[in-house]
């Protein structure tokens, strides 16, 4: 029944949604569905959904609303976390025909087929406390032809104070190493040369198992596919950055010197208030660490700015530390207020007015870390992996990035996609790329 249909696929949130939304289009692909743009025309929209906030609550509303005009007699389907978190609202709503939650994308075809056949809407969400099984999804191929995103794990059991995550989630759960082996095998054939392992909590990797499997151990034996010529690591829990982790990480030649550390606030009062699992002492130490075993790491990181009850000495306290740490770059988010979490409900709510302002001191502090960062490389050789070309100023520069996640520019007539080069950046440009002569 899916055999000769027209797919239209649209993907909100983070690169874990991104992941799975390829993993679904390669099931309808190979279903015998047609992937078309998200445009009106299609009989089947599928959109991948975000609850991270409201106002990503508000976009994945908008989105299954717009499918449903573009073509009204298409079969619209609400996939992940904002069908899980808001599944019996979209029940009674008339755009949508299909919700499936956060666990249950690998059943998007018996789904599909369902609604098509009969004609009646069906929802299908999991019990978020009750499941423990990993969902199985894979990609054979990416969009880019570069660098490809592997999601190894999923849910969250930290239970953050202003996150709706573990709840949209659900509890840790671990895909079997030979599983992400055997992706990462068929990814390296197709020639991806660089991998970023992936999860919404990645340094809960095998803790919900008994084999002794973890994270690094993970990392080692990625580390060992031949092909692969460069593993990324995505956001990282600072408590689980021990030494045996960062001295057996630093061991592998194919792990990018970038790291990003969830820091969310460097005043201890707001992390507790937070539930975080640190404090900005433990954060400090991980930090020399990695800058023991690694010559010029690039830390990132995100910072929450106007948390409830933050006052103009703990704001401070925060911007002490983040200026301390020297990170490369760091995401600023002001606080969004996110009903079902604990701290919509904490008092001392602070004003839009109030998170601008200070959202804007640590967006100035980051303009001047990320120039600092970037001209130590000018003038010393680096590794670019080359991705694409894009027109800087009205001229063309292939663009890549470095291990550290530089943005290199190069001007060059040859086809250079995929391709390692060593260039000696001269400058920087626009204030985010090295341009390399």
């Amino acid at each position: 029944m899916l055999n000769g249909k027209k797919a239209a696929l649209h993907n909100l949130g983070c690169k874990v949604n991104s992941y799975e939304l390829e993993a679904m289009q390669q099931l309808l692909e190979k279903a015998g569905c047609e992937i078309v743009p998200f445009e009106p025309g299609a009989d089947i929209y599928i959109i991948n959904t975000c609850t991270v906030t409201n106002i990503a609550d508000r976009k994945s509303r908008q989105m299954l609303h717009k499918a449903k005009k573009m073509n009204p007699n298409a079969v619209v389907a609400a996939v992940g976390c904002y069908a899980q978190i808001k599944g019996e609202e979209l029940e009674t709503d008339e755009a949508i025909d299909l919700v499936l939650g956060s666990n249950r994308k690998n059943d998007l075809l018996e789904a599909l087929e369902e609604v098509l056949g009969t004609g009646e809407k069906k929802v299908d969400k999991s019990d978020w406390k009750e499941d423990r099984e990993y969902e199985r999804l894979e990609i054979d191929r990416t969009e880019e032809h570069t660098r490809a995103f592997i999601k190894v794990q999923d849910g969250c059991n930290q239970f953050c104070s202003y996150c709706i995550i573990p709840f949209a989630r659900g509890r840790v759960r671990s895909r079997e190493t030979a599983d992400v082996l055997t992706e990462i095998r068929k990814l390296a054939a197709s020639g991806v040369k660089e991998v970023v392992l992936t999860g919404i909590h990645l340094c809960s990797y095998g803790r919900d198992k008994e084999d002794g499997t973890d994270m690094i151990g993970l990392i080692e034996a990625v580390h060992e596919v031949e092909g692969i010529e460069r593993i990324r690591l995505g956001s990282l829990e600072p408590g689980s950055m021990t030494e045996d982790v960062i001295r057996r990480m630093a061991a592998l030649p194919k792990v990018c010197p970038h790291f990003h550390l969830s820091l969310q606030s460097g005043c201890d009062r707001t992390l507790k208030r937070m539930n975080r699992k640190y404090t900005a002492a433990v954060f400090q130490q991980v930090a020399d660490l990695l800058r023991k075993y690694y010559e010029h790491p690039a830390l990132t990181t995100d910072v929450i700015v106007g948390f409830p009850g933050e006052t103009d000495e703990d704001f401070e306290e925060s911007r002490r530390f983040v200026e301390n740490i020297v990170f490369f770059e760091t995401h600023i988010f002001p606080y969004s207020r996110r009903e079902g979490t604990r701290a919509a409900d904490f008092p001392d709510q602070l004003t839009m007015k109030e998170k601008k302002e200070r959202g804007q001191v640590l967006q100035d502090l980051d303009t001047i870390r990320r120039k600092e960062f970037l001209q130590y490389y000018i003038g010393r050789p680096l590794e670019v992996l080359f991705e694409e070309q894009i027109e800087v100023n009205g001229r063309l520069y292939w663009t890549g990035h470095g291990m550290e996640y530089q943005k290199v520019l190069l001007a060059d007539s040859r086809e250079l996609e995929n391709e390692i080069l060593t260039v000696t950046p001269a400058s920087i440009l626009e204030g985010e790329y090295l341009l390399c002569l």
